[in-house]
């Protein structure tokens, strides 16, 4: 009886300590997807042009999407994939001078074009962050909001970056996730080898990753919104 129990013992603390390895030693979902960003040769301006232009549609309804996020004066948010700071500017004049927006991400230049566009527009409540391919870099307990925007099917590591994230959101702190529809049969082709799941599958990995769905919005036609709470 002794030598069984201390056998299920012996399992059991095998079993933790392969959860956590395979945490720890997480395998890319899609190896190669940040590549272009990742290239020395960068050019902001053609960066620019291709997020920040009319028929990109979460360009042409931005205003409606800054509108459901709801942000409120002195909130504290984290633009996930910040890009050319299309959102980050609006974040910034939305929370005012008591609130911060972190504009994060894997690629310098962007951070930096961000933080020139800061300055000449008088924006003081923006702060960079670079981040990795495994997690955000955010200080610990240092948002109330996460906005993901077309970026979440870049994340090679999901389940790192998440982690990385619930500890940069406060209590029932928000993640607002949008991101392509990926259907079978109607979305574009680049969409299908672009974009490595569709909605059900990303929502599923944010709820594992300990948050709960509190909300969906009808917006967007090529894009779907989702809000999450951390429990």
């Amino acid at each position: 009886m002794m030598n069984a129990l201390l056998t299920l013992t012996l399992l059991l603390a095998m079993a933790g300590t392969i959860s956590a390895q395979e945490f720890a030693e997480e395998q890319s979902v899609k190896p190669g997807v940040n590549d272009n960003f990742l290239a020395t040769d960068v050019d902001v301006s053609q960066w620019v042009e291709r997020f920040e232009r009319e028929g990109r549609e979460v360009y042409d309804h931005r205003m409606e999407v800054l509108k459901a996020i709801a942000l409120k004066p002195g909130d504290k948010i984290a633009d996930i994939g910040a890009g050319t700071g299309l959102y980050t500017g609006l974040f910034s004049d939305a929370i005012g001078k008591e609130g911060t927006v972190y504009a994060v991400d894997i690629v310098p230049i962007f951070l930096s074009n961000i933080l020139d566009r800061a300055k000449e527009t008088r924006r003081t409540n923006i702060k960079t962050v670079l981040g990795t391919a495994k997690s955000t870099n955010l200080p610990e307990n240092s948002v109330n909001k996460v906005f993901i925007c077309d970026t979440y099917h870049h994340f090679e590591f999901p389940k790192n970056t998440l982690a990385s994230l619930s500890k940069a959101l406060r209590a029932d702190g928000e993640i607002i996730l949008v991101d392509f529809k990926r259907e079978e049969g109607v979305s574009s082709d680049w969409i299908m080898n672009h974009v490595r799941a569709g909605e059900s599958v990303f929502c599923r990995e944010i709820e594992s990753a300990g948050f709960e769905k509190t909300a969906s919005y009808d917006i967007l036609k090529d894009n779907y919104m989702v809000r999450f709470r951390k429990k």
